[in-house]
């Protein structure tokens, strides 16, 4: 497996965790410490950051993964979490209130970590086995 791609993934993943415990734990944090609340962390900035971070790391392993493995139904899937993402944090406030904002920023955190971890599966498990076309008796294959 290539050690980019699989660190690609890992990071995507990781960046989708903090992402979501951003957006669900920032309010009791700065309920509990409010010092927290003059830190930049509560600012739509970080939004911004994030998605600076997470395009090109998701884009990557993506599609690296989907070369690798054929399975383009993951691009896909990436794809509608990461337009998700974009679309909660430059118009998810505005348009659907902090809680929608919220709401559709997990939604899409979930669905593109969920991508990122089947491509590593799929990557894993193809480079382990060195096959060229999923067997019929692969379970994983079968899943996507």
């Amino acid at each position: 497996m290539n050690n980019l791609q699989s660190l690609s993934d890992k990071s995507a993943i990781g960046l989708s965790l903090l992402c979501t415990i951003h957006c669900l734990a920032m309010p009791l944090a700065v309920v509990l410490l409010p010092s927290i609340a003059g830190l930049p962390l509560a600012d739509e900035v970080f939004h911004y950051w994030m998605l600076i971070a997470v395009l090109p790391i998701s884009a990557y392993a993506l599609t690296m993964g989907c070369k690798k493995h054929q399975r383009y139904r993951l691009l896909l899937i990436g794809g509608v979490g990461l337009s998700i993402l974009v679309f909660a944090a430059y118009a998810g406030h505005d348009v659907l209130g902090e809680t929608g904002e919220k709401a559709l920023t997990v939604a899409g955190t979930i669905i593109l970590a969920l991508g990122h971890l089947w491509n590593y599966r799929l990557c894993h498990h193809q480079s382990r086995c060195d096959c060229t076309e999923p067997s019929e008796s692969d379970p994983q294959a079968n899943q996507l």
